[in-house]
């Protein structure tokens, strides 16, 4: 299953080889989908590959053939961007922007046994920054006592730039949704409004830096306004 972004990246690809028989460049697909970098692009383009949508032809510049498309087009996902119109969706709190919000008695239900639901919205990279999967896949039961006030959901954690926080691939971090935070919390951080990440956030003058508590990731250093907090974390749970 494709994400949003990476259909929309592969219809435009495919419309501009049906046009002109050339592949956009990668300024025109990030103008496209209005993303602030060509390192968004190169994910996307990845991502396509890995998935068998796209192959890029060695040794030839800007080469690429759209191997196949997917099955069925998901709901919502119609033509490919036009320039400048395209509005990226990424998570934001709980839900993200393309799906309804819910009551947040909805959101932490309490069930018989009076634990509240939780639910689960994809997965958050402990890494280098992935995009979020704006899936509500499950619902976790957790206890009351530890939900504050507010709304809260739950990531899935895929990788190991966090070890030394003691959140391991494969946890599940329980999340209060919030825009601000203090300098050394751990936070879902969405950087150029493309990606997230769960990093420990420290706030360097006007900058924001996101630290890894693995020495072998560097700590990221963005400028004003690149970093919106989504959330902080609260708790974990982990399967054995």
């Amino acid at each position: 299953m494709l994400t949003r972004k990476q259909y929309e990246l592969l219809m435009f690809i495919h419309e501009r080889l049906k046009e002109s028989g050339v592949p956009p460049s990668f300024d025109e697909m990030k103008d496209a989908l209005d993303l602030r970098s060509k390192s968004g692009i190169h994910r996307l383009i990845t991502a396509l590959e890995e998935r068998g949508f796209l192959r890029r032809l060695p040794n030839r510049a800007r080469a690429m053939e759209v191997i196949r498309l997917p099955d069925s087009i998901a709901p919502g996902l119609g033509k490919p961007p036009a320039r400048g119109t395209f509005a990226p969706e990424v998570i934001e709190g709980s839900l993200g922007k393309s799906a309804s919000k819910p009551a947040p008695a909805e959101a932490a239900a309490p069930d018989t046994f009076g634990l509240s639901e939780i639910p689960v919205m994809g997965r958050i990279a402990a890494g280098v920054p992935i995009e979020a999967i704006q899936t509500h896949s499950h619902s976790i039961s957790v206890p009351p006592q530890l939900l504050g006030k507010g709304e809260h959901y739950a990531l899935e954690v895929r990788g190991d730039s966090m070890i030394d926080a003691g959140i391991l691939d494969g946890d599940t971090v329980l999340i209060r949704k919030t825009d601000t935070a203090d300098s050394g919390d751990i936070v879902v951080a969405l950087v150029d409004e493309e990606e997230a990440t769960l990093k420990r956030l420290r706030k360097k003058g006007p900058s924001i830096a996101l630290e890894a508590a693995n020495p072998a990731y560097e700590t990221r250093i963005f400028g004003p306004g690149r970093v919106r907090v989504q959330g902080r974390l609260v708790a974990l749970f982990r399967q054995y």
